[in-house]
Order: C-alpha cells, then sequence, then structure tokens
C-alpha cells in the first residue's frame, strides 16, 4: 500500500537560482546532486526536518516550461512568524490569510510560483 508522498517535480528555468531559493531563504537542504547526462544534473533537497523531497529540474532539458510540474504546499508552526522569518531573508510574502480550513502565507520563487505555506 501506499504510505507517503516520496517526491515532487519542479520545473524551473533556472536550476541553481531554484536551488538556492529553497536552500538560503526558505530553510530545505540538498539531499542529492548528481550528473543525470552532461549538462543535466539531478538535484533533490528536502525540508530542515526531512519528509517528502523535492527534484529540481532545468525544464529546458525535459522539454518542459518552467512552473509546469507540482503546485507546492508546505507546513508551518506558525504562519505570521514564518512570514516575517521569510521576508528577512528576501523573499516576497504575503500576508497571512486565514480561512474556515486554516491560515496560510504564499511565497513566491523564482520562476514566480506561488508556493503556500499553511500552518498545522
Amino acid at each position: 500500500m501506499i504510505t507517503t508522498v516520496d517526491l515532487a517535480v519542479l520545473y524551473v528555468r533556472d536550476q541553481a537560482a531554484t536551488v538556492d531559493f529553497y536552500t538560503r531563504v526558505l530553510g530545505f537542504h540538498t539531499v542529492k546532486d548528481a550528473e543525470m547526462w552532461p549538462g543535466a544534473r539531478w538535484i533533490e533537497i528536502a525540508p530542515p526536518s526531512g519528509g517528502t523531497r523535492i527534484t529540481v529540474h532545468t525544464a529546458s532539458e525535459f522539454n518542459r516550461t518552467p512552473g509546469e510540474g507540482a503546485y507546492l504546499t508546505l507546513a508551518c508552526d506558525d504562519a505570521p512568524a514564518t512570514a516575517r522569518e521569510l521576508r528577512e531573508r528576501g523573499a516576497t510574502v504575503t500576508e497571512p490569510v486565514t480561512e474556515p480550513w486554516g491560515t496560510y502565507i504564499k511565497v513566491e520563487d523564482p520562476d514566480g510560483n506561488d508556493v503556500m505555506i499553511a500552518e498545522k
């Protein structure tokens, strides 16, 4: 039986800039960085506590366009505090929004993808 989501794919314009954003700004760490074929890298990143990993691929290497792939929703303990911390790291972050199902913020990655961060 399926037990978890293991890996999501994110197709981007600039692999290095995206990995830098997710590691430096969002606090992820690099799990794997290996050559797939000459000029193409397989890079997996994960949040500090582990869990589902994201593989970041240069879109053109896979005949895709940036943003064609997974929509990301991350989790945090405190949305307002997370928004403040991400702004201090230079991210563009929305104000917290509270819906009947919970509170969330959105941050924009280097390709203009909105990444939702929901309070759990």
